[in-house]
């Protein structure tokens, strides 16, 4: 279950909000009463130590070429609900049908230009999503067919298509399906979840046109409505701060593997922990200044589409395969590889090397 609003958060909601917001205590109900279809579950791409196919340094600032279709439920819980707009469409004038084809557009715009990545599979799939999906629905997920946006109940959570981050990071969802395959359990799950939010946040980023300290690094700015104490959903910079209201508590989110948390819930707690690699990453891009698509992105795509991946892997895994590919995109003395090791330092991840990978 792949969606941007964690269950712990949903649990809460439901569980201690009816008398300030009974509406919201209402549809977090609901909303944890369902559970997004099956994801595709494809293979990770093939292994490739030796390939030479490396991104080149500068792409071309084209228009990248979506193929967008956008569908209403009308308030259902039927997929993929009536076709309202396609490609190329005037806007309708319904924020959540407007907003959900600029954010697809978006979001192939920076995989396009970037990473030379044409749409989610790298093979031109449409991008469709659904909007106005069931009554007051408190989430947005991705089926691995399409994008599904819930309009909130109101008194806790607006429309989820008003947030570039949560679009951003529920087509990344489709690509990892695509390429790495991280299995959605314990840390390879939270990896699956902290790679949605990097990449959420790129695409953020690059539509607004901000530098890493410029950029906010928040997933799911705005989403909150002005009751609720709190800046977005998860602080990729500061795990642990994007919320602290009395009805939603805390931001529960860990910065440290000192803190790690064992638990059960939330698929091994992959919303939770996911916290810790993020803040590797936005340490790392903020050290190294500029756009952070740029650098620090470029090295997360290698590693993604590197074929080393084990759909298991752990957090010490990807970090050093994150050193493997900073290296061999930049150099051995590198800034970029120095920011990027530094970064899983700060987070308390020891990164393993090939020899400790060959040998286990």
């Amino acid at each position: 279950m792949q969606q941007i609003v964690p269950p712990y958060l949903l649990d809460r909601i439901a569980e201690a909000a009816a008398p300030r917001f009974p509406l919201a205590a209402d549809a977090a109900r609901r909303s944890l009463l369902r559970v997004p279809p099956a994801r595709l579950g494809l293979p990770p791409v093939p292994h490739a130590d030796d390939r030479d196919d490396r991104l080149p340094g500068v792409l071309p600032d084209a228009p990248s070429r979506p193929d967008r279709r956008i569908s209403d439920a009308e308030g259902e819980e039927k997929l993929p609900g009536r076709l309202v707009r396609r490609e190329g469409e005037r806007a309708t004038g319904d924020p959540a049908v407007d907003e959900a084809y600029d954010g697809l557009g978006d979001t192939h715009r920076l995989f396009e230009r970037v990473f030379g990545r044409d749409s989610i599979d790298g093979a031109g799939m449409p991008l469709e999503a659904t909007v106005h999906f069931g009554e007051h629905y408190d989430n947005a997920f991705w089926d691995g067919e399409r994008m599904v946006f819930g309009d909130g109940d109101g008194e806790v959570f607006r429309g989820f298509t008003g947030s570039l981050s949560v679009i951003g990071h529920e087509l990344a969802h489709g690509v990892t399906e695509h390429t790495a395959g991280l299995r959605y359990q314990g840390q390879s799950g939270a990896l699956n979840e902290h790679v949605s939010d990097a990449f959420g946040a790129l695409v953020e980023q690059y539509g607004l046109g901000q530098d890493a300290e410029a950029a906010s690094w928040l997933i799911g700015e705005g989403i909150f409505t002005d009751e609720v104490q709190g800046r977005a959903l998860r602080s990729m910079l500061e795990p642990g701060t994007a919320y602290d209201d009395d009805v939603l508590g805390r931001d529960p989110q860990p910065a440290h593997m000192r803190d790690y948390i064992e638990t059960a819930e939330d698929n091994g707690g992959v919303h939770l922990n996911s916290g810790i690699p993020n803040r590797a990453f936005a340490l790392a891009a903020r050290k190294l200044g500029g756009f952070a698509w740029e650098h620090v992105g470029r090295i997360w795509y290698d590693v993604l589409t590197s074929g080393r991946l084990a759909p298991d892997a752990t957090f010490a895994q990807f970090a050093g395969e994150t050193l493997r590919q900073a290296e061999r995109r930049f150099g051995a003395g590198s800034p970029e590889l120095a920011a990027v090791r530094e970064g899983w330092n700060e987070v308390g991840v020891e990164p393993e090397t090939a020899s400790e990978r060959a040998s286990a």
